[in-house]
């Protein structure tokens, strides 16, 4: 089980780093290879099953939103631990709400992202 302290330190990281748009410190909150699941992959790369497989093509993906003048942020609502996951609740910049878990590595890196959207 993850303890609460660590999965809180991970998520206002996570949160930080992308309301300071830093595309290498998000990236480095995932692995090399993994499955990074959303429907918003759908709309934006017309990809059927929503799962991105790389840290290069997550990368691109990520960059389209913090592209200069972005006005891109979340607000952080809670975290959830799990035995080896955290899930994260947060308001992206568009007021919507947003639940993500996130599988993660020994290291720390997230391997498995699901994201859901209200």
């Amino acid at each position: 089980m993850i303890p609460l302290e660590r999965a809180r330190a991970i998520a206002e990281r996570w949160v930080r780093d992308w309301n300071c748009h830093d595309l290498d410190a998000i990236a480095s909150h995932y692995a090399d290879d993994l499955e990074f699941t959303s429907p918003l992959v759908i709309d934006r790369l017309g990809c059927a099953d929503g799962t991105i497989r790389s840290k290069a093509e997550l990368k691109s993906y990520f960059a389209v939103g913090l592209t200069p003048g972005s006005n891109l942020k979340f607000e952080l609502i809670d975290v959830f631990p799990g035995v080896s996951s955290v899930a994260l609740l947060y308001r992206n910049h568009r007021g919507r709400t947003v639940c993500e878990t996130m599988s993660l590595r020994a290291d720390g890196t997230a391997e498995k992202v699901v994201v859901h959207y209200r």
